[in-house]
C-alpha cells in the first residue's frame, strides 16, 4: 500500500530468513531419519532373508552364515540406535521451526494491524474529503439561488 511504512520490516525479513533456515534443517533432518529408517529396513529384509539354516549345508557355511546372523543382529541394534537419535532431533528441529514460525506470525499480526489502521486513517481523510467538497458544493449551490 502505497505510503504505508512498517517500522519494524527488517525485524520481519530476519525473522522470514531465520524460518527458512529452520525449514532447511528441518527437511535435512527429516532426510537423515527416512535414510535410518531405510537402512533399518534393509538390514532387518537382509536378517529375515538369512535366518532360517537349509539342509545339506556344509558345517562351516552355518558358522560363516552364523556369524553374518550375529553381525547383522549388532548392525539391526545400532541402526535402531541411530534412528532414534534423528528420531530426537527430528523432533527438536520441528519444535525450532514451530518457534520460528510463531516469532515471524506475531511481527506479521502487528503488521497487519498497522495496515488496518492506516488503511482507516486513509478511509477517514478521504471521507473528510468528500465531505468537505460536498460542503463547498452546497454552499456554492445556496448561494446561486
Amino acid at each position: 500500500m502505497e505510503g504505508f511504512n512498517f517500522k519494524l520490516q527488517k525485524l520481519l525479513d530476519i525473522r522470514e530468513d531465520k524460518e527458512e533456515e529452520s525449514k532447511r534443517y528441518f527437511k535435512k533432518a527429516q532426510m537423515e531419519k527416512d535414510e535410518a529408517e531405510a537402512r533399518l529396513k534393509t538390514l532387518r529384509d537382509n536378517y529375515n532373508k538369512y535366518r532360517f539354516t537349509s539342509s545339506g549345508v556344509s558345517l562351516a557355511e552355518q558358522k560363516m552364515k552364523h556369524i553374518y546372523l550375529n553381525a547383522l543382529n549388532s548392525s539391526i541394534m545400532e541402526a535402531a540406535s541411530e534412528l532414534q537419535k534423528k528420531i530426537k532431533a527430528l523432533e527438536a528441529r520441528r519444535e525450532e521451526l514451530k518457534q520460528k514460525q510463531i516469532e515471524r506470525k506475531t511481527v506479521e499480526i502487528l503488521k497487519d494491524k498497522q495496515l488496518q489502521c492506516f488503511i482507516k486513517e486513509q478511509a477517514l481523510v478521504e471521507q473528510k474529503s468528500n465531505d468537505e467538497f460536498a460542503l463547498y458544493g452546497f454552499i456554492r449551490a445556496n448561494e446561486r439561488r
